[in-house]
Protein backbone atom coordinates (compact mmCIF):
# COMPACT_ATOMS: atom_id res chain seq x y z
CA UNK A 1 0.00 0.00 0.00
CA UNK A 2 1.38 3.85 -1.38
CA UNK A 3 0.83 6.33 1.42
CA UNK A 4 1.14 9.99 0.99
CA UNK A 5 1.18 12.59 4.16
CA UNK A 6 0.52 15.99 3.86
CA UNK A 7 0.61 19.00 5.73
CA UNK A 8 1.45 22.81 4.85
CA UNK A 9 5.57 22.88 4.73
CA UNK A 10 6.45 19.44 4.81
CA UNK A 11 8.78 20.20 8.16
CA UNK A 12 7.14 18.45 10.89
CA UNK A 13 3.60 17.01 10.49
CA UNK A 14 4.03 14.30 7.32
CA UNK A 15 7.90 13.73 7.43
CA UNK A 16 6.98 12.66 11.11
CA UNK A 17 4.11 10.45 9.70
CA UNK A 18 6.52 9.43 7.31
CA UNK A 19 9.28 8.39 9.96
CA UNK A 20 6.70 6.34 11.65
CA UNK A 21 5.51 4.25 8.93
CA UNK A 22 8.56 4.19 6.48
CA UNK A 23 10.16 0.43 8.08
CA UNK A 24 6.64 -1.11 7.67
CA UNK A 25 5.73 -4.27 5.90
CA UNK A 26 3.52 -4.11 2.92
CA UNK A 27 3.54 -0.12 2.97
CA UNK A 28 5.27 3.03 1.13
CA UNK A 29 5.38 6.23 2.38
CA UNK A 30 5.95 9.56 1.26
CA UNK A 31 5.11 13.14 2.57
CA UNK A 32 4.69 16.74 0.70
CA UNK A 33 3.70 19.70 1.42
CA UNK A 34 1.17 22.03 0.24
CA UNK A 35 3.02 25.35 0.54
CA UNK A 36 4.54 26.68 -2.68
CA UNK A 37 7.90 26.66 0.69
CA UNK A 38 7.27 23.43 1.74
CA UNK A 39 10.56 21.18 1.49
CA UNK A 40 8.71 18.61 -0.65
CA UNK A 41 5.67 19.80 -2.75
CA UNK A 42 3.08 18.12 -3.20
CA UNK A 43 2.82 16.64 -7.09
CA UNK A 44 0.63 15.67 -9.21
CA UNK A 45 2.77 12.12 -9.06
CA UNK A 46 2.62 12.06 -5.61
CA UNK A 47 -0.89 11.96 -5.30
CA UNK A 48 -1.55 8.95 -8.36
CA UNK A 49 0.95 7.35 -7.08
CA UNK A 50 -1.04 7.09 -3.63
CA UNK A 51 -3.15 4.44 -2.57
CA UNK A 52 -4.46 6.40 0.97
CA UNK A 53 -3.84 10.28 1.52
CA UNK A 54 -3.69 11.16 5.24
CA UNK A 55 -4.00 15.29 5.55
CA UNK A 56 -3.45 16.99 8.75
CA UNK A 57 -5.93 19.43 8.46
CA UNK A 58 -8.88 19.94 6.54
CA UNK A 59 -7.41 23.12 4.44
CA UNK A 60 -4.95 20.60 3.25
CA UNK A 61 -8.15 18.35 1.64
CA UNK A 62 -9.60 21.57 0.24
CA UNK A 63 -5.94 22.41 -1.74
CA UNK A 64 -5.58 18.98 -2.89
CA UNK A 65 -9.05 19.08 -4.09
CA UNK A 66 -8.86 22.61 -5.83
CA UNK A 67 -5.51 21.86 -7.83
CA UNK A 68 -5.40 17.95 -8.28
CA UNK A 69 -8.93 17.41 -9.44
CA UNK A 70 -8.16 14.29 -11.84
CA UNK A 71 -5.64 12.85 -9.45
CA UNK A 72 -8.47 12.75 -6.66
CA UNK A 73 -11.42 11.34 -8.42
CA UNK A 74 -10.91 7.97 -7.24
CA UNK A 75 -8.26 8.54 -4.20
CA UNK A 76 -9.43 8.55 -0.24
CA UNK A 77 -8.19 11.75 1.66
CA UNK A 78 -8.42 11.47 5.80
CA UNK A 79 -8.28 14.83 7.40
CA UNK A 80 -6.20 13.59 10.69
CA UNK A 81 -7.15 17.13 12.50
CA UNK A 82 -3.71 17.42 13.84
CA UNK A 83 -2.72 21.19 14.42
CA UNK A 84 0.66 22.86 13.11
CA UNK A 85 2.08 23.08 16.90
CA UNK A 86 4.57 20.36 17.08
CA UNK A 87 7.97 20.05 16.45
CA UNK A 88 9.53 17.05 14.03
CA UNK A 89 9.36 13.85 15.82
CA UNK A 90 7.58 15.12 19.18
CA UNK A 91 6.36 12.45 21.02
CA UNK A 92 3.12 14.47 21.18
CA UNK A 93 3.03 14.36 17.66
CA UNK A 94 3.95 10.69 17.22
CA UNK A 95 1.33 9.54 19.48
CA UNK A 96 -1.17 11.53 17.78
CA UNK A 97 -0.41 10.36 14.47
CA UNK A 98 -0.05 6.66 15.29
CA UNK A 99 -3.48 6.60 17.16
CA UNK A 100 -5.63 8.12 14.50
CA UNK A 101 -3.46 6.47 11.42
CA UNK A 102 -3.51 3.21 12.77
CA UNK A 103 -7.80 3.30 12.67
CA UNK A 104 -7.29 2.72 8.97
CA UNK A 105 -4.41 0.67 9.05
CA UNK A 106 -5.87 -2.35 10.93
CA UNK A 107 -8.61 -2.68 8.83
Amino acid sequence: MNILFVCSKNLSRSPTAEMIYKDHDDINVKSAGTEPSAENKLTAENISWSDLIFVMEKKHEQTILENFPIETKQKQIIVLDIGDEYKYMDDELIDKVKAKVSVYLDK
